[in-house]
């Protein structure tokens, strides 16, 4: 489990394609730091398993379920990935429960700047606006957002500076494949009312 309050915007060193699985590794200056093996790591809000730890490099295996299902496919060496380690018993929730199970692929249909705020619009999967709530949460790359505005299968954020700038969001282009998870509270209401 995770709140979204990404703790660092780490940088991939390689994501290749390996015997069993897909190996990922990422360089980290403050998530490497108290992770073992084992451990879950959100990598732009997908929870994968630490599976070699050595300072400042974490390797994780993907399967292809996990490659086709997020954005990792288009990201290569030197990208940027939204970091965070799950949470403790004992932390602050600052964000909102973020399960690290990606939904599905979502598109930025616009980022601009207007005025002295980042404005960002993204379309989701098909469907997908089922899940989206006006003053709701998203996570976007494993990013904690609130919903300002819903239409359709598209949802906008407002950004503020400290999120450009210890994320990977601030790097975002129109176009740019996202990692989204809609809120789990909201899934598990419209399971519960036989809608899901």
């Amino acid at each position: 489990m995770f709140t979204g309050i990404v703790e660092e915007a780490g940088r991939i060193i390689s994501f290749e394609p390996g015997a069993r699985a897909w190996s990922l590794r990422v360089a980290a200056r403050i998530v490497d730091g108290g992770t073992a093996v084992g451990d879950s790591i959100a990598v732009n809000g997908c929870c994968l398993t630490a599976v070699a730890v050595s300072p400042g490099v974490l390797g994780f295996d993907l399967l292809e379920e996990s490659r086709r299902l997020t954005n990792f496919a288009a990201l290569g060496a030197g990208a940027a990935v939204n970091l965070e380690r799950s949470l403790r018993h004992d932390g602050r929730i600052g964000g909102h429960f973020v399960t690290g199970h990606v939904d599905g692929l979502g598109r930025v249909a616009v980022f601009e700047q207007r005025g002295a705020d980042h404005y960002l619009r993204v379309e989701v999967p098909k469907g997908g606006g089922r899940h989206l709530v006006l003053k709701g949460s998203i996570a976007v790359d494993g990013v904690s957002l609130t919903i300002a505005e819903v239409e359709g299968d598209a949802f906008a954020v407002w950004l503020i500076p400290h999120t450009l700038g210890a994320t990977n969001l601030g790097g975002l282009r129109v176009g740019s494949p996202v990692n989204i998870e809609f809120d789990l509270l909201g899934k598990y209401v419209e399971k519960l009312l036989g809608r899901a």
